[in-house]
């Protein structure tokens, strides 16, 4: 039988029910911030804010970097802000409202279910704040370099308006695909842009109304990510293959090739300048901002991940004199070039502390050198820099342990924090506890990574929890996580913590900040799961340790997560006494015929094995209470995904309980969603592994 959580009136007096210091809702209070932009004048910022749900815009500028709302959105309705930018003169800024940018569609959301359906739309305002003005519908803005005008994206066409908003938008050109990556030329006068059209794309100049459009160095492969030269005479950009070729097999690792051209604008000359080695490392980075492409002073930088890890390198524009600008074992990510383009800012995860392995700490490096230096360090999490005006002065997103996310000001090595007093007096900080790195080995031998947090009063032989990551591209840190999604996880962690849980953060293989080999383990996936015995040994590991009750350890994850989470459920019932599946992919099975294509060579093989890596397949091993949670406009993971499942259990006749949550998407657009998610995750864990019966 299936039972509905009638628990959801109670969700917002957790107080009354549970018996820990502080609620779940003032946990989730605190002010997120994302989007942080500099201006390219004078020492100002932007960002964008979630305050439980209701998004707005704020600024700082120098000297005191005071926190200025300078929007005034007040309801909990979804909308999420996006595409942020400050215009070169500094006067204004320019984002989008509404959509999920991390969704495979970006498209409007109603998570409020309003009547009236919402709308994906690009908006400016004067940087000191003044009247918010709607463009058009579109996405994607770029404001010119000379500050008056703002193309973007709609239908696949590129839009043009005025930054003020005088004049209605209207489509600049029309060109056959889906064409995205637009770039203002330094000058303004021309857009370079790539024109998708599936299995190939091409590379594209705009120059005026009366110019046909000119593209440059066309083929038969897919041309991306284009940078133009400073000077405005050249292009850079990204060659990979195009689709098609004789049907390969689907378990055997392939290389994926990629190489960097240059293009004269002029004269339409491009050649290949470096090409990728033709290893497993030397494919193109699946990384944060892929090749990150960027054209500085008097060199072309990217990324690869070639020697283990993903690294900068330097290369003259003419392909010579390669230079790896970062060595070491460690990973850098949200990659900015200065004004001047003589400096790279970024993030990483190296330190002088050997837990810096599951932290961020914000670099720089020149462009021409391999001279890193550190700007941030210690026990804190520091991501997303930017830099200034004057190319000397650095901001970034800044947590702990036990503070969440601020924009903070980097002052000789310290951090300034800029809008503290946005977090709510009810914010828990005290109480926060402060996770443990840990490691330990799979049965194949593989280290798994984790954090460990422990009640400060921990009781004998009380009940844990491992908690399982999406992604699964992504890496849990020693504090409050930079990404939206994963900071409101870390929030339930503490929370759970607080109730008298252990909670065990699992960085199992498949996720990024380990190096290659674990970022792209073999087997694993619907090619054999082979990261489900770092969540196997997780549990085994939480069993071994004082205080806990090996059989009261329950399991929750959300997204991959919720797969690896379904996987240990239906698998190991007899280890994992309880779970919490949220948006979970449970089937795996895949039809591999392509029309018109022969069949792979091992289709047979590679359909058997994705059987056997899917959570469906262990339905009648599925003994655990178990509760599903799932959105149903859910971009990344299929509603049916649950649907599935659940017919299964009901099929079986399976006790379950379940959460279906309406028009959301994967990330919780509305805060009270998020919340009620939560919530109800909390609850089902308490009543199953620390209710007495």
């Amino acid at each position: 039988m299936k039972k509905v959580l009638f628990f959801l009136l109670l969700l917002f007096s957790a107080s009354k029910i549970f018996a820990q210091s502080f609620s779940l809702k003032s946990v989730l209070s605190y002010p997120f911030p994302t989007q942080l932009v500099a201006s390219t004048i004078d020492s100002k910022i932007a960002w964008a804010a979630n305050e439980q749900g209701k998004r707005n815009i704020y600024i700082a500028q120098a000297p005191d970097y005071k926190a200025v709302k300078i929007t005034d959105y007040t309801e909990d309705d979804g909308q999420e802000l996006t595409s942020l930018s400050v215009s070169a003169d500094g006067k204004w800024i320019v984002f989008v409202r509404g959509g999920d940018h991390g969704g495979r569609d970006g498209g409007p959301v109603n998570a409020n279910s309003s009547p009236i359906a919402p709308k994906v739309q690009v908006f400016s305002v004067p940087f000191e704040g003044g009247k918010v003005v709607a463009l058009g519908e579109g996405d994607n803005p770029v404001i010119s370099p000379n500050s008056d005008q703002v193309i973007f994206a709609k239908s696949g066409q590129i839009m043009i308006s005025p930054v003020d908003g005088t004049l209605a938008a209207k489509n600049l050109f029309y060109a056959k695909g889906i064409n995205g990556a637009y770039k203002w030329s330094p000058d303004g006068k021309k857009i370079a842009f790539i024109s998708n059209r599936t299995d190939h794309s091409f590379l594209g100049i705009y120059s005026d109304q009366q110019t046909p459009v000119k593209w440059l160095s066309p083929s038969f492969s897919k041309d991306n990510t284009p940078v133009w030269s400073p000077d405005g005479n050249d292009i850079a950009f990204i060659r990979t293959s195009g689709v098609g070729g004789e049907t390969d097999s689907v378990l055997t690792r392939k290389h994926q090739p990629w190489a960097i051209w240059t293009v004269n604008v002029n004269t339409g000359n491009g050649k290949q300048i470096w090409k990728a080695p033709e290893t497993f490392r030397g494919s193109f980075p699946s990384i944060d901002g892929g090749a990150n492409l960027l054209w500085a002073n008097g060199k072309i930088i990217f990324t690869s991940y070639e020697d283990g890890w993903p690294h900068l390198y330097a290369i003259n524009p003419d392909g010579s004199k390669r230079l790896l600008l970062t060595p070491g074992n460690f990973a850098v990510e949200n990659i900015k070039l200065s004004t001047d383009k003589k400096i790279l800012v970024f993030a990483a995860n190296v330190g002088n502390d050997k837990d810096d392995l599951d932290r961020r700490h914000i670099y720089k490096v020149s462009v021409d050198k391999a001279n890193l230096e550190s700007l941030t360090s210690g026990d804190g999490i520091e991501a997303h820099p930017i830099i200034a005006a004057d190319n000397q002065t650095f901001f970034c997103l800044s947590s702990t342990a036990e503070r969440p996310l601020l924009p903070a000001l980097i002052n000789n090595k310290k951090l300034k924090l800029i809008g503290e007093s946005l977090i709510p007096e009810d914010f828990p900080l005290k109480d926060m506890v402060v996770p443990k790195h840990v490691s330990f080995k799979a049965a194949d031998g593989n280290t798994v990574y984790g954090q460990l947090f422990s009640p400060k009063k921990a009781l004998r032989n009380h009940p844990a929890i491992v908690y399982v990551h999406g992604g699964p591209q992504r890496q849990m840190f020693l504090g409050w996580n930079p990404m939206d999604y994963y900071s409101i996880d870390y929030a339930l962690n503490q929370f759970l913590v607080n109730l008298g849980f252990t909670v065990l953060s699992v960085n199992y293989r498949l996720g990024i900040g380990y190096g290659y080999d674990f970022h792209k383990p073999v087997r694993a996936g619907a090619q054999g799961a082979s990261e489900y015995q770092d969540i196997k040994a997780a549990g085994e590991w939480l069993a071994a340790q004082p205080n806990i009750n090996k059989d009261k350890i329950g399991i929750y994850g959300g997204s991959y997560g919720g797969y690896l989470t379904a996987l240990a459920l239906g698998k190991d019932s007899k280890q994992f006494a309880a779970g919490v599946d949220i948006h979970g992919v449970n089937n795996r099975f895949t039809t591999l015929d392509q029309e018109g294509r022969k069949p792979a060579p091992d289709a047979a093989l590679a359909a058997k094995i994705a059987e056997e890596s899917s959570p469906v397949s262990y339905v009648n091993t599925w003994t655990s209470p178990t509760l599903i949670i799932h959105a149903d406009d859910d971009r990344n993971v299929a509603f049916n995904q649950s649907v599935d499942l659940v017919n299964r259990f009901e099929d079986k006749k399976f006790d379950f309980e379940f959460l279906a949550i309406p028009d959301d998407t994967h990330h919780w657009m509305k805060f009270s969603n998020g919340l009620k998610v939560s919530q109800a995750t909390a609850d089902f864990l308490k009543r199953k592994l620390m209710d007495k019966k």
